[in-house]
């Protein structure tokens, strides 16, 4: 006996939903760049300005969030606001013996350490760290070296920033490109 698909989904958005490469289509392409255009529009305002009904921007929310696609709805936060007006590259080297895990957790408790991704090549790990001088810079990476498990540091400051952290374009090449109607960003 066949199942009977949802009268409101096509064949199109379900085999996208099961697995399909991209795994967003246009309508979750326009309604993720309107939100990172204005991150503080209502899911009403959203419908509105999407031509659909309230209840699928919702369930589309939730979907995409389920599914990691959107991480959170928090505000994004510019360190150098706050004073951290240092941006540098930790490559560290690490000891073999307990892997990154112990590592990863204590680098967490370092508040100026922003992320931290295990690499291949010549280091182990790579972290994204904050200070509010070269000063402060170097207190911060005393703080790290003296992290259990790190046996070397090499040290990159950024002197600006061309392009900043985005998404957008990728969201855009993955819903299959042209967005129509969604703000450029």
């Amino acid at each position: 006996m066949a199942t009977a698909r949802p009268r409101n989904r096509s064949r199109r958005a379900e085999r996208g939903r099961a697995g399909e490469l991209n795994g967003i289509d246009q309508l979750d392409g326009r309604l993720i760049a309107l939100l990172t255009d204005e991150p503080r529009i209502g899911v009403l305002e959203c419908s509105r300005r999407l031509g659909v009904a309230r209840g699928t921007v919702q369930a589309r929310l939730d979907r995409l969030a389920e599914r990691g696609v959107i991480r959170g709805f928090g505000p994004e936060i510019d360190p150098s606001a706050l004073g951290y007006d240092v941006t540098a590259f930790v490559t560290l080297q690490i000891r073999q013996v307990r892997g990154h895990d112990p590592v990863a957790e204590r680098l967490a408790e370092i508040p100026e350490v922003i992320e931290a991704h295990t690499i291949t090549g010549a280091g182990d790990m790579l972290c994204r760290i904050v200070a509010r001088s070269n000063q402060d810079l170097q207190r911060v990476i005393d703080q790290i070296v003296d992290v259990q498990g790190v046996e070397r540091a090499s040290t990159t400051i950024a002197l600006a920033t061309p392009v900043r952290q985005r998404t957008l374009p990728l969201v855009r090449s993955a819903a299959g490109g042209n967005l129509d109607s969604a703000p450029r960003r």
